[in-house]
């Protein structure tokens, strides 16, 4: 019975123009030594040129080529209808085009990955927040408008499994272990967080 291991990974902080910061290649560089004792087949990543230089991090430590994947691409997945009142304004001027464009994209990205392999394969998705949210929600047959607030740190690790003839399993979410403190929760506002 073959397996499809999905190691889920935001990219790692990137400054305002979208590319890799200090914190950021060395947020990736922890990861990589980390994803470095599993036997990774493939390593995939967003077009975008933080998702790129964290895949090319990555993928130099781990001996593995990166390959462009264009399903992984920076989206909005779903928008509810009706439009839930607490992200109203988050949608505010998304038009009808948009929205179907990003339910295509939303589709082909799980019929891609989320899916078992013909052989055991272990894949790192080097990605962004909302598809990392979305592939979550799909894994666990949760509502479409259910990946609405799921955050992903910079480089926080979720792994799911989808076995031949069986349900998918999430192993972690958003798990940032391999990070010390001060390197952990980039992208979100402030306050305390765990």
């Amino acid at each position: 019975m073959a397996t499809r291991h999905l190691y889920l990974v935001r990219h790692g902080e990137a400054d305002p123009f979208g590319e890799l910061t200090d914190t950021g290649r060395r947020q990736t560089a922890l990861l990589a030594d980390r994803l470095a004792a599993l036997p990774i087949d493939a390593v995939h990543h967003s077009s975008l040129s933080r998702a790129a230089a964290s895949a090319a991090i990555i993928g130099e430590r781990l001996g593995v080529r990166p390959q462009e994947s264009a399903e992984l691409i920076d989206h909005v997945p779903h928008v509810p209808d009706p439009m839930l009142p607490e992200w109203a304004g988050f949608f505010d001027g998304f038009d009808a085009e948009e929205a179907a464009s990003g339910a295509r994209l939303a589709e082909a990205l799980t019929h891609r990955f989320a899916r078992p392999a013909t052989e055991e394969v272990h894949e790192v998705l080097v990605t962004h927040a909302y598809q990392v949210a979305w592939m979550l929600r799909h894994a666990l047959d949760a509502p479409p408008e259910r990946w609405l607030g799921l955050n992903s740190g910079n480089t926080a690790l979720t792994a799911i499994d989808f076995p031949s003839g069986g349900a998918p399993r999430v192993l972690l979410f958003n798990d940032m272990g391999h990070l010390p403190d001060e390197l952990r929760w980039t992208g979100f506002g402030g306050g305390p967080k765990p």
